[in-house]
């Protein structure tokens, strides 16, 4: 993996517990520190609004809900995050066409490359 991402905080928004656990495992394993996963919309959004982190991995379905007014809150917070899907990157509404997304199923070291790039970006 890399040592560049050791004691870095990202938030884990995922809904499905496989998923997120297999994300926090890969972050934690990259020397970050996960907070989360959080798998509902309304714990998210709490989340988003007081956590410290440095950057956050969102899932974009929560149990049927988009994950966009979590994605709203960090914006205005300036602290970076990836859109994780399933979906075509083209579901993404325009405000947030060009953020960092992955498709799942994605590779460990693009999860980790991906955050990476976010935390050298927001330097």
């Amino acid at each position: 993996m890399t040592a560049g991402l050791q004691g870095f905080r990202i938030l884990v928004v995922e809904d499905e517990f496989l998923v997120a656990t297999l994300i926090q495992d890969i972050l934690e394993t990259a020397g970050c520190v996960v907070s989360g996963p959080i798998p509902r919309l309304a714990e998210a959004v709490s989340a988003a609004e007081v956590e410290t982190c440095d950057a956050a991995v969102l899932d974009i379905n929560l149990g049927g809900h988009r994950v966009f007014p979590v994605a709203e809150i960090l914006s205005r917070r300036q602290i970076p995050f990836v859109f994780v899907t399933g979906y075509a990157v083209d579901s993404l509404p325009g405000e947030h066409h060009g953020r960092p997304t992955i498709r799942k199923p994605f590779s460990n070291q693009e999860l980790v490359n991906t955050v990476a790039s976010l935390m050298n970006a927001a330097a």
